[in-house]
């Protein structure tokens, strides 16, 4: 029986399957690359570390002399690649495209950072004219496996280099916005070593790997032990790549989200159109139940047809997740993903491709029992819905009748024949108010974070480099704190500290002329010489909070216990990133250090003034510092909104699903409602309703559906967006500040009555074109 109607069912409403089919598919690709797409963001870097033997930490001793040898000794210590500093550049293409450091031993992409090929193969040691690069160079620069480039060294000119791979390793993956990196062989650095020279010799920086049971902190005492120095700077590489790691994890979680929300989305619009072919065909079947069809098998029968187009759907979307592979993971993810490309997540796909239809068929044989029992949409109704509270309420106040009768289509459900989705329509509209809300609020905020540097912690304007000479430097602060553009000035003394196992910039609060203010996240900044107040990334590292006292050790004698009274943004320079380092009072930097490892003026300038034009006159009036002058320059800003930049577009594609969705349901409801109640239309249009007055009934529908999304949807929304930056701010180590939404809020109303209205303007003529007696007499 069942296959004998799904033949008929196939020649009469082939189409309607077809359609079936193709929403089944796209829902169900939908959310398996997401979900797809974020287990494989979550796992790459994983998958990265695991094959590179990456680096732990970075030995930067400054010091042309150091014997390398101390720290290939050192316990836990499996392998130590020297990397020299780059003095290259590349013919034709801009700064930046060169890597950080150059190989300058046989250990780089061996025993530490052993890249992963994408293409072509690894630099021979031995040869200075052989080169891997990035991905994202060959995508920025046009230049892959087999081109040649030219490196131009201060000494020997111009090194005809060959690119011979194309890799990515913890240490050279790409990043957003950046060119990508050529990296050299080390072959270059042995025919080479003089263009990598300072006046003492070449200042390595050492790649140092870690046994797996190492941590830093003990790394660091046994370096400083066996050194008898507490002042070398060590960059802790596996917590750039925890970083990462994190980012790569908010982004996964992000693609959850957005895969719930599609699935979701999927039952209530497409699982409601399986839903109702299987009704109208159970419908259809009561007729032959007098020739013996038994209500299971009318149930098996009804859910036949809608189980082979969400299997058929099913398995398009498995195929158009396959294919979508290529393009995950997505945002910071993908440039740490060792095997870009195609893959197949055979334990989703799979899961999927079983899932779906069983989800379809169930869902469709539940549908024709309801008929079958007198409950569906083919029988008696369940229960009789209440009217309305606001249509009442219209109606008492004497509103005019098509804004009444809106009401109550926009509000309440009917039953039988004529039942409305109105509940999908509403929760549809609330659903798409919220979603953009929220994903304009988001954006809002991440706009505000990349183009205003104080949520970055940067709120001094220029600084001056100050000198070793006291004398000197006194005087340019001098100097600087009489210009009238100038607000305020910060003594910065930087030393370098550590304290378990991290090394520690600790820059010194003096404000010599106004007050300089750091961004505070949390608590307060020291007032006394033993207390500090620790920017978020160390206090993190260092598993302290405010009110904690932790040991810091600098260059004087022995480790001092402060107290940690809050965490603050400190200013970007050479030795520290803006969320890496510690305040301290001058009275507590004295206590720490013997002198300054560097020192700088800060300087906030006043409103409206022009930097450039300030820094220029300040240049030109300050008195030469001992090494060689003070010029003024802008201040250091790294660029950190890439990654806020790649998370902010998630949300914008969510919006934009939950958007499709509300005009979706939005749709259906007015369209159904039209339909199915034609026959109350007509009776209105007979009793003196208007052609005018009935496109008002459906006007009316729509708005009244477009005011109830507004009125829940848009505080939920701004909430939602909130709470959403809030996370990732804290996340990502930026300032929290709510953003400023009254421009969105003012205009979310007249764009969602709009296009509630737009949406109704096709269902409206509908009403208004019917042809009354027809519709009557068939009735």
């Amino acid at each position: 029986m069942a296959g004998a109607w799904l033949r008929l069912e196939w020649r009469r409403r082939w189409r309607s399957l077809l359609v079936l089919a193709l929403l089944v598919a796209f829902a169900a690709g939908t959310v398996l690359t997401a979900v797809a797409g974020a287990r494989r963001g979550d796992s790459a870097v994983d998958r990265l570390t695991a094959r590179t033997l990456p680096a732990t930490v970075e030995v930067r001793p400054e010091d042309p002399g150091f014997d390398w040898d101390v720290v290939r000794d050192l316990p836990g210590v499996e392998a130590v690649a020297l990397a020299a500093p780059t003095t290259w550049t590349i013919d034709g293409l801009p700064p930046g495209s060169e890597s950080f450091e150059s190989p300058a031993d046989r250990e780089f992409f061996r025993y530490v950072e052993r890249a992963v090929v994408i293409d072509g193969r690894l630099p021979d040691p031995a040869r200075p004219d052989e080169a891997v690069v990035t991905p994202a160079f060959v995508e920025q620069h046009g230049l892959g496996v087999g081109d040649t480039v030219t490196l131009r060294l201060p000494v020997a000119g111009a090194v005809e280099t060959r690119i011979v791979g194309m890799i990515r390793s913890p240490l050279l993956s790409d990043s957003p916005e950046q060119p990508g990196r050529l990296m050299p062989s080390a072959g270059l650095f042995a025919a080479y070593p003089d263009d990598f020279a300072a006046p003492g010799g070449v200042a390595f920086s050492g790649l140092v790997r870690l046994a797996a049971d190492r941590t830093g902190e003990q790394f660091l005492t046994d370096l400083a032990t066996a050194t008898g120095r507490s002042d070398i700077t060590v960059w802790p590489h596996a917590a750039t790549m925890a970083y990462v790691q994190r980012i790569a994890g908010i982004e996964s979680a992000g693609l959850l989200v957005f895969a719930a929300a599609a699935g979701l989305a999927a039952v209530a619009l497409v699982g409601q159109a399986l839903a109702r072919y299987a009704a109208t065909t159970a419908a259809d079947l009561r007729v032959v139940a007098a020739l013996g069809l038994t209500p299971a098998q009318a149930r098996r029968t009804a859910a036949a047809a809608p189980g082979l187009a969400a299997a058929t759907g099913a398995l398009l979307g498995v195929a158009a997740a396959g294919v979508a592979s290529r393009w995950f993971p997505y945002g910071f993810a993908a440039y740490v993903e060792p095997d870009p490309g195609a893959d197949l997540d055979l334990p989703v796909l799979g899961t999927g491709l079983v899932l779906i239809p069983a989800l379809a068929v169930a869902g469709a044989l539940v549908a024709a029992r309801r008929v079958w029992s007198g409950t569906g949409p083919g029988g008696r109704p369940a229960a009789v819905h209440r009217p309305s509270a606001v249509a009442a309420l219209a109606s008492r106040y004497g509103l005019p009748v098509p804004l009444v009768v809106g009401a109550r289509y926009a509000l309440e459900p009917g039953h039988g024949p004529a039942a409305v989705p109105v509940r999908p329509a509403l929760a549809g509209a609330t659903i798409g108010v919220l979603g953009v809300l929220a994903a304009a609020t988001f954006a809002a905020a991440v706009d505000d974070a990349t183009t205003n540097p104080a949520r970055y912690g940067q709120v001094h304007d220029l600084e001056a480099p100050l000198g070793a000479d006291p004398a000197s430097a006194d005087a340019v602060l001098a100097a600087v704190a009489t210009d009238p553009d100038v607000s305020a000035v910060n003594d910065s003394r930087i030393g370098s500290a550590t304290a378990a196992g991290e090394t520690v910039a600790v820059f010194s609060l003096d404000s010599v002329m106004g007050r300089f203010d750091p961004v505070v996240l949390e608590g307060r900044l020291p007032h006394s010489g033993d207390e500090i107040a620790l920017a978020p990334y160390t206090a993190e590292a260092l598993a302290a909070a405010p009110g904690d006292r932790i040991d810091l050790t600098g260059t004087t004698d022995g480790a001092r216990r402060l107290t940690v009274t809050g965490l603050a943004f400190l200013p970007e320079s050479a030795e520290n990133y803006y969320n890496v380092g510690a305040w301290a009072t001058p009275a507590g930097f004295g206590d720490l250090f013997d002198g300054p490892m560097a020192r700088t003026a800060h300087i906030v300038l006043r409103p409206g003034a022009d930097a450039a034009v300030v820094a220029e006159r300040l240049s030109a009036a300050l008195p030469a510092a001992a090494d060689g002058g003070a010029a003024v320059r802008p201040r250091l800003e790294r660029d950190s909104s890439p990654e806020l930049l790649q998370l902010q577009r998630l949300p914008l594609f969510l919006a934009g699903f939950l958007g499709v969705l509300a005009v979706g349901a939005v749709g259906h409801a007015l369209a159904s409602a039209v339909r199915r109640r034609r026959h109350d239309l007509a009776v209105l249009r007979a009793v003196g309703m208007t052609r005018r007055q009935c496109r008002g009934v459906v006007l009316t529908q729509a708005s009244v559906v477009a005011v109830a999304g507004l009125l829940v949807g848009l505080p939920l929304g701004v909430a939602l967006g909130r709470t959403v930056w809030r996370y990732v701010a804290d996340a990502t180590m930026v300032h929290y500040v709510p953003p400023d939404v009254t421009a969105v809020l003012l205009l979310a109303v007249p764009v969602a009555l709009l296009a509630a209205n737009l949406l109704a303007a096709w269902p409206s003529q509908r009403a208004a074109s019917m042809r009354v007696g027809s519709v009557l007499r068939a009735e």
